[in-house]
């Protein structure tokens, strides 16, 4: 039978690499870090940063209004390629990305994704300037 302090020491942790760009970066304070949390997944890492880093408002959407862009041309009834979106949720806001090792995460397993030591999470949020 484990003991309490047996169970906290069995609780999965992962390490990854964190890389901040933009408004991110200003609010974290460095444009990467090595960032260890409890769990494995692109969810649970998101969750414990955004307990150690106050920037889930920079890239998290409450709403789809917060996922969408405003202003663009029509989209064509016909996209080329593979288009995806992040499930109600999971959204980022507009012009802010999360990228599993260069990819972004709703091309993986969304918030899903299974993360390992070593991986590189990059944390977007763009400074935007107009003329």
């Amino acid at each position: 039978m484990a003991t309490e302090a047996t169970s906290r020491e069995m609780l999965e942790t992962t390490t990854v690499e964190v890389r901040c760009t933009g408004h991110v970066r200003d609010a974290v304070g460095t444009p990467s870090l090595e960032y260890t949390f409890e769990g494995s997944t692109l969810g649970e890492f998101l969750e414990a940063f955004f307990d150690d880093y106050d920037v889930e408002d920079l890239l998290i959407a409450e709403t789809e209004a917060d996922a969408t862009a405003h202003g663009w041309a029509p989209v064509p009834d016909e996209l080329p390629g593979t288009w995806r979106k992040n499930p109600d949720g999971e959204q980022t806001r507009t012009y802010a990305r999360v990228c599993i090792n260069g990819r972004f995460n709703e091309h993986v397993d969304g918030f899903a994704t299974e993360l390992e030591d070593g991986d590189r999470v990059a944390l977007i949020y763009p400074f935007m300037f107009c003329c």
